[in-house]
Protein backbone atom coordinates (compact mmCIF):
# COMPACT_ATOMS: atom_id res chain seq x y z
CA UNK A 1 0.00 0.00 0.00
CA UNK A 2 1.60 3.53 -0.78
CA UNK A 3 2.19 6.10 1.25
CA UNK A 4 2.30 9.97 0.40
CA UNK A 5 5.61 12.23 1.23
CA UNK A 6 5.16 12.24 4.73
CA UNK A 7 4.53 8.42 5.35
CA UNK A 8 0.69 8.85 5.82
CA UNK A 9 -0.67 6.48 3.71
CA UNK A 10 -2.15 8.19 0.53
CA UNK A 11 -5.64 7.90 -0.02
CA UNK A 12 -8.00 8.68 -2.25
CA UNK A 13 -11.02 10.97 -0.99
CA UNK A 14 -14.17 10.91 -3.58
CA UNK A 15 -16.62 12.40 -1.57
CA UNK A 16 -17.69 10.45 1.03
CA UNK A 17 -15.00 7.45 -0.19
CA UNK A 18 -11.79 6.92 0.94
CA UNK A 19 -10.24 4.82 -1.51
CA UNK A 20 -6.67 2.65 -1.34
CA UNK A 21 -7.08 2.37 -5.53
CA UNK A 22 -6.46 5.36 -7.72
CA UNK A 23 -7.58 3.03 -11.16
CA UNK A 24 -11.44 3.00 -11.93
CA UNK A 25 -12.63 0.71 -14.41
CA UNK A 26 -15.41 0.24 -16.62
CA UNK A 27 -17.45 -3.10 -16.98
CA UNK A 28 -18.19 -2.81 -20.51
CA UNK A 29 -16.37 -4.54 -23.89
CA UNK A 30 -14.98 -7.60 -22.07
CA UNK A 31 -15.24 -11.05 -24.05
CA UNK A 32 -17.19 -12.65 -21.10
CA UNK A 33 -18.56 -11.11 -17.57
CA UNK A 34 -15.92 -13.58 -15.84
CA UNK A 35 -12.74 -11.98 -17.70
CA UNK A 36 -14.35 -8.72 -16.76
CA UNK A 37 -14.56 -9.86 -13.17
CA UNK A 38 -11.14 -11.17 -13.27
CA UNK A 39 -9.73 -8.08 -14.45
CA UNK A 40 -11.34 -5.99 -12.33
CA UNK A 41 -10.14 -8.34 -9.35
CA UNK A 42 -6.71 -8.35 -11.14
CA UNK A 43 -6.70 -3.99 -11.04
CA UNK A 44 -7.20 -3.85 -7.24
CA UNK A 45 -9.72 -1.28 -8.37
CA UNK A 46 -12.32 0.23 -5.60
CA UNK A 47 -14.93 1.64 -8.35
CA UNK A 48 -16.34 -0.06 -11.37
CA UNK A 49 -18.69 1.69 -13.93
CA UNK A 50 -21.69 0.25 -15.60
CA UNK A 51 -24.03 1.72 -17.59
CA UNK A 52 -27.88 0.92 -17.63
CA UNK A 53 -28.30 1.25 -21.13
CA UNK A 54 -25.46 0.04 -22.98
CA UNK A 55 -25.37 -3.72 -20.12
CA UNK A 56 -29.02 -5.07 -20.85
CA UNK A 57 -30.25 -6.88 -17.93
CA UNK A 58 -32.03 -9.28 -19.78
CA UNK A 59 -29.53 -9.78 -22.49
CA UNK A 60 -27.77 -13.53 -22.92
CA UNK A 61 -24.54 -12.60 -20.91
CA UNK A 62 -22.34 -12.16 -24.24
CA UNK A 63 -20.17 -9.38 -25.37
CA UNK A 64 -20.33 -8.64 -21.81
CA UNK A 65 -23.47 -7.27 -21.53
CA UNK A 66 -26.75 -9.43 -19.72
CA UNK A 67 -27.57 -11.12 -16.53
CA UNK A 68 -24.14 -12.33 -16.56
CA UNK A 69 -22.22 -8.87 -15.81
CA UNK A 70 -25.09 -7.79 -13.69
CA UNK A 71 -24.62 -10.79 -11.26
CA UNK A 72 -20.64 -10.38 -11.03
CA UNK A 73 -21.16 -6.68 -10.24
CA UNK A 74 -23.24 -7.29 -7.52
CA UNK A 75 -21.03 -10.12 -6.17
CA UNK A 76 -17.91 -7.08 -6.40
CA UNK A 77 -20.50 -4.73 -4.80
CA UNK A 78 -21.15 -7.11 -2.30
CA UNK A 79 -17.31 -7.59 -1.42
CA UNK A 80 -16.95 -3.90 -0.97
CA UNK A 81 -16.58 -2.48 -4.15
CA UNK A 82 -18.46 0.99 -5.27
CA UNK A 83 -20.35 0.84 -8.21
CA UNK A 84 -20.47 4.12 -10.55
CA UNK A 85 -23.36 3.95 -12.80
CA UNK A 86 -23.40 6.07 -15.48
CA UNK A 87 -25.55 7.76 -17.92
CA UNK A 88 -23.98 6.77 -21.38
CA UNK A 89 -25.74 7.44 -24.37
CA UNK A 90 -28.11 10.18 -22.70
CA UNK A 91 -27.76 13.02 -25.16
CA UNK A 92 -30.12 15.66 -23.10
CA UNK A 93 -30.06 16.80 -19.79
CA UNK A 94 -33.48 15.18 -19.07
CA UNK A 95 -32.36 11.54 -20.49
CA UNK A 96 -29.29 11.76 -17.96
CA UNK A 97 -31.47 12.94 -14.62
CA UNK A 98 -34.13 10.48 -15.15
CA UNK A 99 -31.51 7.55 -16.19
CA UNK A 100 -29.36 8.62 -12.76
CA UNK A 101 -32.46 8.44 -10.91
CA UNK A 102 -32.94 4.88 -12.37
CA UNK A 103 -29.62 4.05 -11.48
CA UNK A 104 -30.20 5.27 -7.87
CA UNK A 105 -33.30 2.93 -7.30
CA UNK A 106 -31.22 0.05 -9.01
CA UNK A 107 -27.92 -0.11 -6.95
CA UNK A 108 -29.21 2.22 -4.14
CA UNK A 109 -26.29 4.68 -4.89
CA UNK A 110 -26.34 8.46 -5.11
CA UNK A 111 -23.15 8.26 -7.16
CA UNK A 112 -23.34 9.27 -10.63
CA UNK A 113 -20.94 9.38 -13.64
CA UNK A 114 -23.04 12.20 -15.55
CA UNK A 115 -22.56 11.88 -19.66
CA UNK A 116 -24.41 13.99 -21.82
CA UNK A 117 -23.22 13.66 -25.15
CA UNK A 118 -23.16 16.43 -27.84
CA UNK A 119 -21.51 14.65 -30.78
CA UNK A 120 -21.73 11.06 -32.09
CA UNK A 121 -18.71 11.28 -34.06
CA UNK A 122 -16.39 12.48 -31.13
CA UNK A 123 -17.91 11.48 -28.26
CA UNK A 124 -17.61 15.00 -26.67
CA UNK A 125 -19.65 16.27 -24.15
CA UNK A 126 -22.51 18.60 -24.54
CA UNK A 127 -21.57 21.81 -22.32
CA UNK A 128 -25.20 22.58 -22.26
CA UNK A 129 -26.68 19.79 -21.26
CA UNK A 130 -24.17 18.36 -18.90
CA UNK A 131 -24.11 21.60 -16.69
CA UNK A 132 -27.80 21.30 -16.70
CA UNK A 133 -28.00 18.09 -15.77
CA UNK A 134 -25.53 18.22 -13.27
CA UNK A 135 -27.24 21.17 -11.49
CA UNK A 136 -30.09 19.05 -11.17
CA UNK A 137 -29.10 16.18 -10.17
CA UNK A 138 -26.82 18.11 -7.24
CA UNK A 139 -30.27 19.63 -5.91
CA UNK A 140 -31.61 16.18 -5.96
CA UNK A 141 -28.60 14.80 -3.74
CA UNK A 142 -26.50 12.87 -6.48
CA UNK A 143 -22.54 12.96 -6.29
CA UNK A 144 -21.78 13.74 -9.75
CA UNK A 145 -18.78 12.82 -11.25
CA UNK A 146 -19.37 14.94 -14.64
CA UNK A 147 -17.76 13.58 -17.92
CA UNK A 148 -16.66 16.43 -19.08
CA UNK A 149 -13.92 18.11 -21.83
CA UNK A 150 -10.46 20.25 -20.23
CA UNK A 151 -12.19 23.37 -21.23
CA UNK A 152 -11.69 25.85 -18.21
CA UNK A 153 -14.93 27.63 -17.77
CA UNK A 154 -17.00 24.32 -18.75
CA UNK A 155 -15.00 22.70 -15.28
CA UNK A 156 -15.73 26.15 -13.60
CA UNK A 157 -19.22 25.66 -14.18
CA UNK A 158 -19.54 22.23 -13.19
CA UNK A 159 -17.82 22.84 -10.15
CA UNK A 160 -20.03 26.22 -8.95
CA UNK A 161 -22.94 23.51 -9.63
CA UNK A 162 -21.42 21.79 -6.75
CA UNK A 163 -19.33 18.58 -8.38
CA UNK A 164 -16.40 18.12 -5.89
CA UNK A 165 -14.92 15.59 -8.61
CA UNK A 166 -14.47 16.34 -12.83
CA UNK A 167 -13.60 13.81 -15.31
CA UNK A 168 -12.15 15.40 -18.38
CA UNK A 169 -11.33 13.49 -21.07
CA UNK A 170 -7.78 12.71 -22.18
CA UNK A 171 -9.15 12.25 -25.77
CA UNK A 172 -11.99 10.61 -27.01
CA UNK A 173 -13.49 7.77 -25.64
CA UNK A 174 -11.80 4.26 -27.01
CA UNK A 175 -9.18 5.53 -29.31
CA UNK A 176 -6.43 5.20 -26.78
CA UNK A 177 -4.60 8.21 -28.18
CA UNK A 178 -3.32 8.95 -24.76
CA UNK A 179 -3.29 12.85 -23.64
CA UNK A 180 -3.85 15.00 -26.28
CA UNK A 181 -3.94 18.27 -25.05
CA UNK A 182 -1.29 18.34 -21.72
CA UNK A 183 -0.93 22.12 -22.26
CA UNK A 184 -4.58 22.11 -21.25
CA UNK A 185 -4.49 19.14 -18.80
CA UNK A 186 -1.70 20.94 -16.71
CA UNK A 187 -3.88 24.79 -16.52
CA UNK A 188 -6.36 22.71 -15.61
CA UNK A 189 -4.84 21.13 -12.76
CA UNK A 190 -3.11 24.21 -11.57
CA UNK A 191 -6.26 26.04 -11.62
CA UNK A 192 -8.48 24.09 -9.57
CA UNK A 193 -5.49 22.11 -7.15
CA UNK A 194 -8.16 21.52 -4.58
CA UNK A 195 -11.29 19.71 -7.12
CA UNK A 196 -10.30 15.83 -7.65
CA UNK A 197 -9.56 15.33 -11.79
CA UNK A 198 -10.04 12.06 -12.74
CA UNK A 199 -8.84 11.60 -16.09
CA UNK A 200 -11.42 9.76 -18.17
CA UNK A 201 -11.28 8.40 -21.66
CA UNK A 202 -8.11 8.29 -24.12
CA UNK A 203 -5.99 5.99 -22.70
CA UNK A 204 -4.66 2.97 -24.35
CA UNK A 205 -1.06 2.27 -22.62
CA UNK A 206 -0.22 1.94 -18.64
CA UNK A 207 2.59 4.50 -19.89
CA UNK A 208 0.01 7.00 -20.69
CA UNK A 209 -1.62 6.51 -17.25
CA UNK A 210 1.26 6.64 -15.98
CA UNK A 211 1.60 10.42 -17.29
CA UNK A 212 -1.92 11.45 -16.12
CA UNK A 213 -0.46 10.62 -12.48
CA UNK A 214 2.69 12.23 -12.98
CA UNK A 215 1.45 15.34 -14.06
CA UNK A 216 -0.80 15.25 -10.61
CA UNK A 217 -4.22 13.80 -11.67
CA UNK A 218 -5.88 12.19 -8.74
CA UNK A 219 -6.85 8.90 -10.43
CA UNK A 220 -7.44 7.66 -14.07
CA UNK A 221 -10.61 5.88 -15.32
CA UNK A 222 -10.20 3.84 -18.15
CA UNK A 223 -12.38 0.42 -19.92
CA UNK A 224 -11.61 -0.13 -23.43
CA UNK A 225 -7.71 -0.78 -23.07
CA UNK A 226 -8.12 -3.16 -20.59
CA UNK A 227 -11.38 -4.54 -22.03
CA UNK A 228 -10.26 -5.39 -25.54
CA UNK A 229 -6.44 -6.51 -24.36
CA UNK A 230 -5.19 -9.87 -25.65
CA UNK A 231 -5.36 -10.21 -21.55
CA UNK A 232 -7.72 -8.32 -19.80
CA UNK A 233 -6.62 -9.31 -16.49
CA UNK A 234 -2.93 -9.09 -17.07
CA UNK A 235 -3.30 -5.48 -18.87
CA UNK A 236 -5.80 -4.51 -15.65
CA UNK A 237 -2.80 -5.46 -13.24
CA UNK A 238 0.08 -3.54 -15.95
CA UNK A 239 -2.22 0.09 -15.54
CA UNK A 240 -2.39 -1.03 -11.71
CA UNK A 241 1.52 -0.71 -11.24
CA UNK A 242 1.54 2.08 -14.05
CA UNK A 243 -0.77 4.29 -12.32
CA UNK A 244 0.73 3.35 -8.31
CA UNK A 245 4.30 4.60 -10.32
CA UNK A 246 2.95 7.47 -11.45
CA UNK A 247 1.69 8.44 -8.52
CA UNK A 248 4.83 8.27 -6.61
CA UNK A 249 6.49 9.49 -9.24
CA UNK A 250 4.55 12.78 -8.50
CA UNK A 251 4.57 12.73 -5.03
CA UNK A 252 8.40 12.31 -5.32
CA UNK A 253 8.99 15.70 -7.50
CA UNK A 254 10.27 15.04 -11.00
CA UNK A 255 13.58 16.52 -11.73
CA UNK A 256 13.37 20.02 -14.02
CA UNK A 257 14.02 19.62 -17.80
CA UNK A 258 16.69 21.53 -19.06
CA UNK A 259 17.86 22.45 -22.47
CA UNK A 260 21.57 21.67 -22.05
CA UNK A 261 23.19 18.51 -20.68
CA UNK A 262 24.69 18.50 -17.24
CA UNK A 263 26.93 15.82 -16.10
CA UNK A 264 25.48 13.35 -13.11
CA UNK A 265 29.39 12.77 -11.74
CA UNK A 266 30.33 16.52 -10.38
CA UNK A 267 33.61 17.77 -11.76
CA UNK A 268 35.90 18.50 -8.25
CA UNK A 269 39.37 20.11 -10.31
CA UNK A 270 40.63 18.02 -13.21
CA UNK A 271 43.28 15.24 -12.46
CA UNK A 272 44.41 15.12 -16.46
CA UNK A 273 45.46 17.63 -18.06
CA UNK A 274 43.70 18.19 -21.77
CA UNK A 275 46.12 19.72 -23.77
CA UNK A 276 46.06 20.98 -27.34
CA UNK A 277 46.64 17.82 -30.06
CA UNK A 278 50.44 17.46 -31.27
Amino acid sequence: MDAGVDGAEDLLCLYDARLHSRLLLGSARYPSPQVMRDAVLASGAQVVTLSLRRQNPAGDGGDGGGEGVWRYLRELRDSGCRLLPNTAGCSSAREAVKLAEMARELFDTDWVKLEVIGDDYTLQPDPFGLVDAAVQLVQRGFKVLPYCTEDLVLCRRLVDAGCEALMPWGAPIGTGRGLLNVYALRALRHRFPETKLVIDAGIGAPSQAARVMELGFDAVLLNTAVARAGDPPRMARAFADAVRAGRNAHLAGLMVQRQTAQPSTPVVGRPFWHGGGR
